[in-house]
């Protein structure tokens, strides 16, 4: 049994993606209190915008230790969602601060209700790869 960088890897990846489960977390329960109007637009927001990018820079630096450490299955399990963000953060309104929500169109229903599933679905996601990465990593420190 050795420890390699693979080994690493999946540790690191199952930590982050802990993280990550957190935020998307916070993110459904930010759009539910929205939802109910437990919370104004504007202090919705200013919540949640700061935790854009840093859930897109996570999820993008564990895939790129997958790319290091050659574990192909493991990237190209996480590259559909990562061009899913690249795709979403070029496409934001245009704001003064990062992040991808507009207090002035985050109340409109439809907009409200994609954001809801895209939080439901990342959650799923993640929660698919806690497991996934605690698996491989297992994997990888027996077979090595």
């Amino acid at each position: 049994m050795a420890f390699t960088f693979a080994a690493f890897c999946y540790i690191v990846a199952l930590v982050l993606s802990a993280v990550l489960i957190f935020f998307a977390i916070f993110h459904i329960i930010a759009f539910d209190e929205l939802k109910t109007d437990y919370k104004n637009p504007i202090d919705q927001c200013s919540s949640l915008n700061p935790l854009v990018l840093p859930e897109y820079i996570l999820h993008i630096f564990f895939s790129l230790l997958f790319l290091l450490s050659f574990q192909f299955g493991s990237l190209i399990w996480n590259v559909p969602l990562i061009a899913y963000h690249v795709r979403r953060y070029m496409q934001r309104p245009v704001m003064s601060c990062p992040g991808l929500y507009d207090p002035t169109t985050i109340m409109n229903g439809e907009e409200l209700n994609r954001a809801q599933k895209e939080g439901w679905v990342k959650l799923g996601f993640y929660l698919v790869s806690f497991f996934y990465y605690l698996y491989s990593m297992i994997y990888t420190l027996v077979s090595s």
